[in-house]
């Protein structure tokens, strides 16, 4: 390999610039992967329009983590990886000795090691997250729809905590790459799918993924109505996903669910965001409410699963591709709400 690579630094607020770096080498446990495919995220534009992430991202530093690709230098200690294996990197891994992740709940660990620095040539994986959360990627699997795993895995998790069954009605609010993947996995589950949507284009996104009903907010005049008016006797549905992250929509997912039901918070709000909830519903009606936050091992093996298996339906979800000295204008395509979902960089 050549001393120096090509990669994707963020200084600050929309400072993304690609520079020549040094070629990372693996230390003790670790490996260096060749990156084939860098998928952008909503985390990572969110990031490129603050110029930070308070748990992940200092600038200047390195960007972008979702990514799969060929091991291309192995620690003499690792024994499950070797020179030539595609595999699939998830962006943290836990210490699994921490309260929380003794307590089952992994994402929360109070060490938890993230990360970055996918969108580039080559990234270092670090030798808790070669142990833990890298995958051998099977021959057939093209590597950009592995990379899918990470926001796979998120999205796992937080419809696992939602307790939803097969046959189960959930409304799922937002039409981004998040909620474009609740529509999918909750659709692949068996449950039926009421997506709330608000740009014409994502109309027919929704419907390809799985949504039974599509509510567009714009030409509806009292949304949460319209889904009530979906379930038996407008009794409400059995989860309301949030994947918006604006207060309106939290406060409408409570009033979207039955007595009984169970509300996730899935879109994070700015800090600082207040909402007001009806304390007489959630009290008498028994409403669960639940946020979700980032993934754990187990659930990137059910994501891995779901799309190593071909039926998560990777090949529809990718819809654009560019070279990687194109990012920032990628980056300023989706801030005007460009209609891709998913661009793969490929470096």
């Amino acid at each position: 390999m050549a001393n120096q690579m090509t990669a994707a630094v963020l200084y600050g607020k929309e400072d993304l610039r690609i520079e020549q770096v040094p070629v990372p080498s693996a230390g003790p446990g670790e490996i260096v992967v060749s990156v084939a495919a860098a998928l952008t995220c909503g985390t990572d534009l969110k990031v490129y329009r603050r110029g930070y992430h308070a748990k992940m991202l200092k600038p200047p530093i390195p960007f972008g983590h979702e990514l799969a690709g060929v091991v291309v230098e192995v620690d003499k200690s690792v024994k499950v990886f070797r020179a030539g294996d595609r595999v699939v990197a998830l962006n943290s891994a836990p210490c699994d000795a921490c309260y929380y992740c003794k307590h089952n709940q992994q994402n929360l660990c109070d060490d938890l090691l993230f990360n970055n620095g996918a969108y580039a040539e080559y990234l270092r994986i670090p030798s808790r997250i070669v142990e833990k959360n890298t995958l051998h990627v099977p021959d057939g699997v093209p590597l950009e729809h592995a990379a899918l795993t990470e926001p796979l895995a998120c999205v796992v998790r937080g419809l696992e905590e939602t307790n939803a069954q097969p046959g189960d009605t959930v409304v799922v609010i937002g039409a981004g790459p998040i909620g474009l993947m609740f529509i999918h996995t909750a659709h692949l589950a068996g449950m039926h799918v009421i997506a709330v949507v608000k740009r014409d284009e994502q109309v027919e996104a929704a419907k390809t993924f799985g949504g039974e009903h599509v509510i567009q907010t714009t030409v509806t005049k009292d949304v949460v109505a319209a889904v009530r008016g979906l379930t038996p006797k407008n009794r409400g549905v059995d989860v309301a996903i949030e994947a918006v992250a604006v207060p309106a929509t939290w406060q409408q997912a409570v009033e979207m669910v039955r007595k009984g039901g169970v509300v996730n918070f899935f879109g994070g709000c700015a800090a600082g965001t207040k909402v007001e909830l009806d304390t007489n519903r959630l009290h008498y009606n028994d409403i669960t409410l639940k946020a979700s936050f980032h993934h754990t091992p187990s659930t990137a093996r059910r994501a891995f699963e779901l799309i190593t298996s071909g039926r998560f339906n990777c090949r529809e979800y990718i819809t654009g591709r560019a070279p990687l000295a194109s990012l920032d204008e990628v980056f300023r395509k989706l801030m005007d709400r460009s209609n891709d979902i998913k661009t793969a960089i490929i470096p």
